[in-house]
Order: structure tokens, then C-alpha cells, then sequence
């Protein structure tokens, strides 16, 4: 065999081994894995905010409300300001209403199924929001919505774009801000055309339990992701 021939089968031989490592290479495992990540059930955050007691829940709100100082300083004078009703043992949103109160800030709850049916006779799930007149959402006059949440009812509607920001409620959420819902895309479907339009307003803002916040979660071509979160051990804008 010439020495040429050796040379050029030794270079075929490096050039197959080299293949073989690419298709084994870890990096290339772990695309693959991050590309089929599934998220973790929601009911192992349901289950831990359940364990925690009343007094708990309102110490780590305490907590998470000494952060607003960093929220206010993007907000212009009687901001309007979207909240909710922690009905499901959520971080409680009572001490976002006093803070709304105390700054002059404009208070809204979300409302389900004011707008009927879509046309291809869907529920349509975009929320819209009523004003709140209560110093104490426990005080606030509500009727039970048929998926178990509290709401109002009122002739004075806005919709989301008329809002500057809006609190969400959340199962989990991640590093990046992807958030996961409660399961029906209320808020993913009330804000996906101001997000895909690139409005700055309203901002999104999550609030909850730092054993909410996880590394990755799986997202979704439908997903809104937030602009900011609160937590009891702080801001962050992602």
C-alpha cells in the first residue's frame, strides 16, 4: 500500500471517529432535551400554597408589597392598575389595593365572560375590568363565576390597552418571565394583540411566592410573556 493510500485512510478514519463523537456530543443531548421540556403539573404549586397558613400568606405579601417603591417609579399619576382576587391561596393582593390607594393609583378587576360568545360560538375569553370603590377587596360585591373565581360586575368596563398595568395571576413562572396559568388563557388571550403589537402599555406584572419562580418552562406560540415580576424576595424586569 502506498504511503499515500495510508495517509488518505487514516484521514477517512479521523474524519468518521470525528462524526461519531458529534452524534454523542452532550451538548447536542441536551438541545434535544430542552427542546421536549415539560412543564411541571400545576398542582404541585397548588399544593404548596395550600400548606401555607393565613398568617403566612399575609407575611410574604408584606414582603412582596415593600418592592412596589421600584414598580411606582415607572408609573405615571393615577395610573390605572389591573388586580385580581387571591382566591386559590395566592400571594394575597389586599396590600396591592392599599398600596393603589395610598398612591392615588386607579384600582380594576377582571371580569369573565362579559363579551359573550365568539362567532364560532366560543366563549370568548378576553377579560375586561371593573373599577374598584372598596377600601377592602373582602368588602367588594361579588358573584361567583362558574370556574370557581370571584367577580364584579359593573357598567363601567375598560379593556385591557386601557389599563397601564395589569397583575397577574400565576402558577409558576421563569427566569426569562414565561409564565404558566391557571389553565384557561384568559390572560394570554386578553393581551396577545397588544403583545404581538409591541404596545409597552400595559406593562405585565406577576406577582407570587418565590417557590413559584423555576428555572425553564416550556412556551408556547401563544404565550405572553411578563415584562416584570414580584416576589417576597424582590423586583425583577426581565
Amino acid at each position: 500500500m502506498s504511503k499515500n493510500t495510508s495517509q488518505q485512510q487514516s484521514a477517512t478514519s479521523l474524519s468518521r471517529l470525528c462524526e461519531l463523537s458529534n452524534e454523542v456530543d452532550p451538548s447536542k443531548q441536551e438541545v434535544k432535551i430542552s427542546d421536549t421540556l415539560i412543564n411541571p403539573p400545576r398542582r404541585q404549586f397548588t399544593s404548596q400554597r395550600r400548606k401555607l397558613t393565613d398568617g403566612e400568606r399575609r407575611q410574604y405579601a408584606r414582603m412582596a408589597s415593600l418592592h412596589l417603591i421600584k414598580l411606582q417609579q415607572r408609573l405615571a399619576p393615577h395610573a390605572r392598575i389591573g388586580l385580581y382576587y387571591d382566591g386559590f391561596g395566592e400571594l394575597p393582593t389586599q396590600p396591592l389595593l392599599d398600596w393603589c390607594q395610598r398612591l392615588g393609583y386607579l384600582p380594576y378587576l377582571p371580569v369573565v365572560g362579559s363579551l359573550g360568545r365568539t362567532r364560532n360560538g366560543n366563549d370568548d375569553k378576553r377579560l375586561r375590568f371593573v373599577p374598584i370603590h372598596q377600601s377592602k377587596l373582602l368588602n367588594v360585591p361579588t358573584r361567583i363565576h362558574s370556574l370557581g373565581m370571584k367577580q364584579n360586575h359593573h357598567r363601567r368596563l375598560l379593556w385591557a390597552a386601557e389599563l397601564d398595568v395589569i397583575i397577574c395571576p400565576l402558577t409558576a413562572v421563569d427566569k426569562n418571565g414565561n409564565r404558566m396559568g391557571m389553565g384557561g388563557g384568559f390572560y394570554d388571550m386578553t393581551l396577545s394583540k397588544s403583545h404581538q403589537a409591541g404596545l409597552k402599555k400595559p406593562l405585565k406584572i406577576g406577582w407570587c411566592y418565590d417557590f413559584q419562580v423555576v428555572e425553564q418552562l416550556e412556551r408556547q406560540a401563544w404565550d405572553v410573556p411578563l415584562d416584570g415580576l414580584i416576589t417576597p424576595s424582590g423586583l425583577r424586569w426581565f
